[in-house]
């Protein structure tokens, strides 16, 4: 199996490094506007997780911009980027490959956490929490966007 085969794993678990609910969010969307993902995704078939994992990512946006908002590197940040990404890391993977999908997004999503926090309080530096939270949610948010779009199918 070639990496290639991988890839939208691997950069689904870098957004969830910088945005745990971000993978699910996007994943939701998709399923909710008609399109399949390679891999097996249970959980998002049905209606109350999508729209719980469509609310838990708006709540992170927002919530992220708060000044009492933890690093994204404590023990609840990184549990839920562990599940985030495991999830959407198997739901992007090729069929058959989920485990391995769901592996290499985790492997992805845990050293870039430590890596986004520590751009993210450069950023904050510079410009402050709000403009750099919005900065970051503009780029992640697309790039989620762009990674499930490209690697799923119209269910048609």
């Amino acid at each position: 199996m070639k990496i290639r085969s991988l890839l939208s794993s691997i950069l689904i678990g870098a957004v969830a490094s910088a945005r745990s609910m971000t993978p699910m969010a996007t994943l939701a969307m998709a399923r909710l506007a008609g399109r399949k993902t390679p891999g097996t995704l249970v959980l998002l078939d049905r209606p109350v997780f999508k729209l719980g994992a469509l609310a838990m990512g708006a709540g992170e946006l927002a919530g992220d911009k708060m000044k009492t908002a933890p690093d994204r590197t404590v023990f609840l940040g990184m549990l839920a980027r562990v599940m985030s990404a495991g999830i959407a890391g198997a739901a992007l993977a090729p069929e058959g490959r989920e485990r391995t999908g769901a592996a290499v997004a985790v492997a992805t999503a845990v050293p870039m956490a430590y890596l986004t926090l520590s751009a993210r309080k450069q950023a904050i530096a510079k410009i402050g929490q709000t403009r750099s939270g919005l900065i970051e949610d503009l780029l992640i948010v697309a790039a989620g966007a762009a990674i499930v779009a490209l690697a799923t199918k119209s269910d048609e």
